[in-house]
This record gives C-alpha cells, structure tokens and sequence, in this order.
C-alpha cells in the first residue's frame, strides 16, 4: 500500500507526481549534502489540481504532499517516496503533520483574514519535514484580497515551500496564480474502477459496490458513502421519489420543505461531530480552568471559533442540498435517456419503475427544462438565496416542466 493507492483511475497522475515526489525528494538530498541538484526536475513549486466532482483531485494533492514528506528508509536505497506506513506519510494524510498546512473554505470564500497567518508560514522553512506544504482545498473560494495574498506568496516562494491549490476547474482561479502552477487534470473513473475499490478497500459485497457506483456515475466519496451508509442511502432514495410528489403546489410545497430539511438535519448531524471537539481543544490550548472558565481576554477567540462554525454548518448545509440536487439531476438524465430510447448507462436501476413512470408522462423537451430548473436552483444557492425559497421555486418548476 501507498499514498497512490486510494487514487481510483488515475495511473497517469500517479505516475507523474510520483516523478515528481522522486526528485523533489533528490533535491532536498542534494541541499543537505552540499551536492550539486538534479539538472532536470520534474518538481516546482506550486501545483494546481482539477478535475471533475469525485475524480479525486484533492486526494491526489494529500498523497503528494504526503509523498514530499516521506522519511521511509527505502529510499536511500532507490525506492520511490510514498510508502504510506512512515511517520511522515501517515501525518501528512491525516492532517497532523506539522509542515503540512490545509486551508478549507468554512463558509462561502476563503477570507484575507483567514488567509494571513498561512501565507506567513510560507515563507519559513520546515520545521521537521523535508517540505512547507500549503494545501488550499478549495482555491475556487478565494475572495479578490485573498487570492492576492496567494499570489504574491506564490509569485515569491521559499526554497522548501510548495502550494497546492484544488479547484473545479482551470477558469475557477485567477488566470495570474494558475499561470503559476503547474496543471494536473484528473479524470473521471469508471464505474467498474470505483467497484472494485469499494470491494478491495471498503469490504463491500460486489452487488452493492456497483450499485453505488453506477448510481454515483464514478463519484468516489459519495459511491464510499452510498456504499457504507444506510442514511445515506435512504436520504438518496427520498430525493429520487421527488419527481413523483410534485403533482400540485402542496405537494411541491412539501417536497421542498422536506428536501431543506433533511439537509439541515444533515449538516447538524456533521456539526455535532466536529463543533464540540473543536471547542473543547481551543478552550484546553487557551488554558481553561477547570469547569470551563477561560483566562481573562480570551472570549474574543471563542467567539471566532464559533463564528467559524456557524458559517460552516451553513455551508455544510448548501453542500449537502447540493448533493440532493446533483441526484435529482441524474434521475431526469435517466428519464430523458429513456425518452430519446436508450437504456445504456442508466444510473438509477434501483428506480426504473419511477424513470420509466414520468418517461411516458411527459416529453423531452419538459425534460430538459427540468434539468434547466434544478440547474437554476443550484446557482440561486451559489448566490446565497435563502435555501428554502430557491428549493421552492424548482419545485414547481418541475410540476410545470
């Protein structure tokens, strides 16, 4: 096993961070033995990872940072950085490593503010690892003032600092920090790929891998948790009986309310998971008295932290109707295949009955309309309209066609 392995379908990519990891690893070798460095690198300084949703482009960032920090034995001795077993791989992948620093969007964009004490560490030298790694998870969230800071960062580095950025896409970055980076496109995986992941590394019986990952069209986190998690499952099964409760306004009324929801109830379940440790671990790193009480000055940080969260959840919850919506999407993909007369590559077996139900019952250009109105809805909560009025308006659109 190593830090390639959880890239499903992505030999290529593999191949060409493992190159670089290889003489990025050479280089530092070099410096510390006053050698003289490779003529020839494969290994720069910044890196931008796209590709589309579930392809991977974020795991394949981790794994290269985990591989730039590698401090297995075996590659003195010709063996290729990434092991995944040494203390410098295993911190790096699950976000402890000390010179790995990982930027998340916690509500809409990734502010200035938050940005500032990152683009600091970047120019210092590691501290026990081998590189000064800035992992930003989603560079497409950067505001105007942020993204600046990057830029500059990036324009100048330090010697032993690489930028990872992960985006959507090559036009969600600024056209000055991705002229910068060096480009790695990842690709979809096949269904039959994700299978068989799902199989060797989750356990999971044959039947309910496929199922999972024809239903996610290759999505690799969402076909993990669909495969794994019976909630997830049911959620999914609620949104594609949609299409069949949208008959008149109560019931497209309804269906809205429910779809808002059950997000909510989503994201305050993941909410609950994080908040209260996060909590706990600020309070204890400030030096909080026993029962709580915190040393004089320090409520400002709590309130920070708090604000952060809520902005989190809120995000977490336009995530999640996202989510809901990019199934909906696929249903109506389904139903205008069967209008137009294919049964290839049908994503929704588990719901033929319905596909075939509202196939008969309407025609493709009400089809396509439909898809037009969830794409519609997911835009209206990019701009941040209230979740229920946008799931409203799609709703009876849907009942329209």
């Amino acid at each position: 096993m190593t830090v390639w392995d959880d890239l499903v379908g992505q030999e290529r990519v593999s191949e060409q961070l493992a190159a670089a990891a290889r003489d990025a690893d050479a280089l530092v070798t070099a410096a510390a033995t006053d050698a003289p460095p490779p003529e020839a690198s494969r290994m720069t300084h910044a890196w931008l990872f796209t590709g589309p949703p579930g392809a991977g482009y974020i795991q394949a960032a981790r794994a290269f940072a985990a591989a730039l920090q590698c401090v297995s034995p075996d590659r003195a001795l010709g063996g290729a950085p990434g092991c995944g077993f040494c203390d410098g791989c295993h911190t790096a992948l699950i976000g402890t490593h000390a010179d790995v620093t990982t930027v998340t969007a916690v509500g809409a964009q990734i502010r200035a503010e938050d940005m500032r004490d990152t683009v600091r560490k970047s120019f210092t030298a590691p501290a026990t690892g081998r590189w000064q790694v800035i992992l930003v998870e989603d560079a497409e969230r950067l505001n105007e003032k942020s993204a600046n800071a990057v830029l500059k960062a990036v324009e100048e580095p330090a010697s032993r600092t690489v930028w990872l950025l992960c985006a959507p896409s090559v036009e969600d970055v600024l056209p000055t920090i991705r002229s910068r980076c060096r480009l790695l496109t990842l690709s979809t995986p096949s269904v039959d790929a994700v299978a068989d992941m799902l199989v060797r590394r989750e356990g999971v019986e044959p039947d309910v891998a496929m199922a999972a990952a024809r239903a996610t069209q290759g999505h690799v986190e969402r076909a993990r948790r669909l495969a794994t998690d019976p909630a997830a499952r049911e959620r999914r099964a609620a949104v594609l009986k949609l299409p069949l409760r949208v008959d008149d306004i109560g019931g497209c009324l309804r269906a809205a309310q429910e779809l808002v929801d059950a997000a909510s109830a989503d994201a305050k379940v993941l909410a609950d998971e994080t908040d209260a440790k996060e909590t706990e671990e600020m309070k204890a790193a400030l030096g909080a008295a026993q029962g709580g009480r915190l040393p004089r000055g320090t409520a400002g940080v709590i309130k920070d932290l708090e604000d952060n969260q809520k902005r989190r959840r809120t995000r977490t919850q336009r995530d999640s109707l996202d989510l809901a919506l990019t199934d909906l999407t696929s249903f109506y993909r389904d139903v205008l295949a069967l209008q137009l007369g294919s049964r290839i590559a049908i994503a929704n077996v588990d719901a033929e009955d319905a596909l075939d139900r509202i196939a008969r019952g309407s025609t493709p250009e009400a089809t396509l309309r439909r898809i037009e109105a969830i794409a519609a809805c997911r835009e209206a909560l990019d701009r941040n309209v209230a979740p229920l009025l946008a799931v409203e308006a799609m709703t009876m659109a849907l009942r329209s066609g």
